[in-house]
């Protein structure tokens, strides 16, 4: 008779177990998926600001060229190839002469949802700024 009373004790720790597991997962998923997302909100900001340095030292160097504005340009798109091109806001603001700055800055827009429901949203920037050379 003892055994088969520790056969049902253990029965019902494992109902226990797998009740708490239901009740802890749903918890477990939303903080690992709002993990996941804001990574990937973290990776697209660093490859703005990457491609924006990338676009500004391009831009310090073709003052010479007939069209600076759109080597700075094409070199931040180059260099962020993995985010959507269209949604990819760059600007470069200079006067060209040597020993002036040129800024270039570039905007990419990011949201962050948990099941279908938007939890914030708003526009990646990022600015460098270097001396024509």
């Amino acid at each position: 008779m003892g055994a088969a009373l520790n056969k049902n004790s253990l029965r019902d720790q494992q109902g226990q177990a797998a009740t708490e597991f239901a009740l802890v997962l749903p918890i477990l998923a939303l903080l690992l998926f709002g993990i996941i997302q804001l990574g990937i909100v973290f990776n697209h900001y660093v490859t703005v600001t990457d491609a924006v340095r990338a676009g500004a030292r391009k831009a310090a160097v073709s003052r010479h060229q007939s069209d600076p504005v759109g080597t700075a340009t094409t070199a931040v798109r180059s260099s962020a190839t993995n985010l959507d091109q269209a949604q990819l806001g760059v600007a470069v603001n200079s006067t060209w002469q040597q020993g002036t700055d040129v800024t270039v800055t570039a905007t990419y827009p990011f949201q962050v949802s948990l099941l279908g429901f938007v939890v914030t949203s708003g526009q990646l920037t990022s600015t460098t700024t270097e001396r024509v050379e």
